[in-house]
C-alpha cells in the first residue's frame, strides 16, 4: 500500500509540479480597497501569469511570446504610471494643507505571496501604490481637505482601476487556452501546469467553435 502511495505521488510531482525559483514575501495591507484587490484578484492573476507563461511557450513561437508579454507589461505600467501621478498630486495637496501625518489602520492584514515571475512581482508592488494612495485620500478626508464623495470616488475607482487591469489579464489567459485547446495542446498544458479555473467546459466549447471555423 504504501508503495502504491508513493507511486501516486511520484505521479503527482511530475504532473503539477517542477523546480522553478521564487521569492516568498509577506505583504501587509493596510487599506480595505487594497485588501478587495488582494483577495477578489490577485492569487487569480498571479495563477494567470504563470499559466500564461506555460501554455505560450508550448504552442507560440518566440515572437509571439514577447508579443503577449509586451501587451501585459504595458497594462501594468500605465496603471503604474497613473498611480504615481495619483500619489504625487495628492502628496502635493499635503503639503500644501500643511498636513505631514499619515493614520493607522484598526485591522490590518498580512498576506504571504509567492512572486514567480517579474510580472508577478510588479502586481504586489501596484497593491503596495495602491494602499500608498488610499492611505493619502482617508489622510485628507480625515483633514476635511476631502469631501466625504471625493473619498467615495477616488477609492472606489482606484479599487476597480486594479481590479479591471487583473480581468484584462486573465482574459489573456483565456484566450492562450482557447488555443491551446483548438491546437489539441491541452493535453501537454495539463502536464505542464497545475489544474486552472479556466480550464472548464466553456473553454472547450470555444476551441471546438475555433476548430468548425477553421476548418
Amino acid at each position: 500500500m504504501a508503495e502504491a502511495q508513493a507511486a501516486v505521488d511520484t505521479s503527482n510531482d511530475r504532473r503539477n509540479h517542477y523546480s522553478r525559483p521564487i521569492f516568498k514575501q509577506v505583504l501587509k495591507v493596510n487599506s480595505l480597497q487594497a485588501q478587495r484587490v488582494m483577495k477578489r484578484s490577485f492569487e487569480r492573476v498571479s495563477n494567470s501569469l504563470f499559466s500564461i507563461d506555460v501554455i505560450l511557450r508550448i504552442i507560440g513561437e518566440q515572437d509571439e511570446i514577447d508579443q503577449v508579454e509586451s501587451v501585459i507589461l504595458e497594462h501594468i505600467s500605465k496603471v503604474s504610471e497613473d498611480l504615481d501621478k495619483a500619489i504625487a498630486q495628492l502628496n502635493k495637496l499635503m503639503e500644501d494643507n500643511g498636513i505631514d501625518m499619515m493614520p493607522g489602520y484598526t485591522h490590518p492584514n498580512e498576506y504571504t505571496i509567492e512572486i514567480h515571475s517579474p510580472q508577478v512581482a510588479l502586481c504586489a508592488h501596484l497593491i503596495r501604490k495602491l494602499g500608498e494612495l488610499m492611505g493619502i485620500v482617508e489622510t485628507l478626508w480625515l483633514n476635511t481637505v476631502l469631501t466625504s464623495k471625493q473619498r467615495t470616488d477616488a477609492t472606489y475607482q482606484w479599487q476597480q482601476r486594479l481590479i479591471k487591469l487583473a480581468g484584462r489579464i486573465i482574459g489573456i489567459e483565456k484566450r492562450a487556452r482557447i488555443s491551446a485547446h483548438s491546437k489539441g495542446k491541452e493535453g501537454e498544458v495539463a502536464q505542464a501546469e497545475p489544474e486552472s479555473e479556466t480550464g472548464d467546459k466553456k473553454i472547450e466549447d470555444k476551441a471546438a467553435k475555433s476548430k468548425v471555423k477553421a476548418a
